[in-house]
């Protein structure tokens, strides 16, 4: 039930992008310059805004855990779609993207001097093979069409940008080649931008360099020639996945168990490791508070005990079925901080050694 609802709210996120894709296409291709430069805004929503909403939906579906390929997750969760090891490298691929599709973009219908036209050209291609190739590693996953939708569209409109631009700078070329005025040397190389065909080969040689620029980068900064691709291969799980991750944690229904191991390291700040049930669980303060006021009441109130325990299977487990990202386990542990400060409160009233009492919840014992 949970996951059909998530799948709802996905398609809901389609609608909208859909829209502002389409009224973009038909702003790109109108005659009136008016209409063109508006297209700039609605294309800028669906790139941009379309990715703000990819991050949702992406923790919403993909029910990653955040953590590394040689980490225990449990057996609901992911690991990392991208190593993070080699993620800067990434980084800098896409930051070069976006400048280049937001040269274009504002630069639609205008003139570009060429050798910006160019390097952003070249920039744009490169951040659209890294996104097929994102695409193409996230597909094992990716139950909704949204994802889908939105690369198609990232693809689309950049086509329809460099397309532009292209045309634009090799009109351009034509007229200033065959101008007299103009140094030899400049209406050479402006007859040499003056076909299609040599303007794509140009921005291809300039690809060529940015991608060498690249590799010199990332030997520099210790990350490797084959950064790029490991940033894919280095995880588990998804397409291009080389690695074997260790068997998945034991999930029993704890739903504080389930946020100490599944939110965000630093919102949820584990601690160690501990043991529960004959399992490895990951341990935080919240939890160890929490078992913590639970040991006690069983220890001087038995009866009421059974009570607080007979409530908390009852809706405790309902709960933890829902906290299948690191989002959601965030939210519970926020959630969950008041209570945790009342039973902090109440072990330093009635308890001679509270922090001792503490500190033995869930002991390590190895595997």
């Amino acid at each position: 039930m949970d996951n059909d609802f998530e799948i709802v709210v996905s398609y809901l996120f389609c609608i909208p992008l859909v829209y502002f894709f389409i009224r973009t296409m038909i702003k790109f291709h109108s005659d009136d310059l008016n209409e063109k430069d508006s297209g700039t805004g609605y294309a800028f929503i669906t790139v941009f805004g379309g990715g703000l909403a990819y991050y949702f939906v992406f923790d919403l579906i993909m029910h990653s855990a955040g953590k590394e390929w040689n980490e225990p997750i449990y057996d609901y969760q992911n690991h990392n779609s991208i190593s993070t090891q080699f993620l800067s490298a990434l980084l800098l691929i896409l930051i070069l993207g976006i400048i280049g599709l937001l040269i274009l973009l504002f630069g639609f219908e205008s003139r570009l001097p060429p050798l910006v036209s160019i390097i952003s050209v070249a920039s744009v291609v490169l951040v659209n093979i890294l996104q097929i190739v994102y695409f193409i590693q996230i597909v094992p996953h990716a139950t909704t069409l949204y994802f889908f939708i939105y690369h198609i569209q990232l693809l689309v409109i950049s086509a329809s940008l460099i397309r532009s631009q292209v045309r634009m700078q090799v009109a351009a070329a034509k007229e200033k080649s065959m101008d007299e005025s103009r140094k030899k040397y400049k209406r050479r190389l402006y007859a040499l931008m003056s076909k299609v065909s040599r303007y794509n080969l140009l921005v291809f040689a300039t690809l060529i360099v940015i991608i060498g620029l690249l590799e010199i980068i990332f030997v520099l900064c210790g990350q490797g020639l084959d950064a790029p691709i490991k940033a894919f291969t280095d995880t588990a799980d998804w397409t291009f996945s080389q690695q074997t991750p260790p068997p998945p944690m034991a999930y029993d229904g704890h739903y504080l168990c389930t946020v100490a191991a599944g939110g965000h390291r630093k919102v949820v700040k584990p601690l160690r490791y501990g043991t529960r049930l004959g399992e490895t669980i990951v341990v935080n303060r919240q939890l160890c508070v929490a078992n913590a006021f639970e040991d006690y009441i069983k220890e001087k109130l038995p009866r009421f005990h059974r009570f607080i325990r007979g409530a908390y299977d009852k809706y405790g487990y309902p709960v933890s079925k829902h906290i299948t990202t690191p989002l959601r386990a965030d939210i519970v542990y926020f959630l969950m901080k008041p209570l945790e400060w009342a039973f902090v409160v109440f072990l330093y009233l009635f308890d001679v050694q509270p922090e001792k009492r503490i500190s033995r919840q869930y002991k390590y014992c190895g595997k």
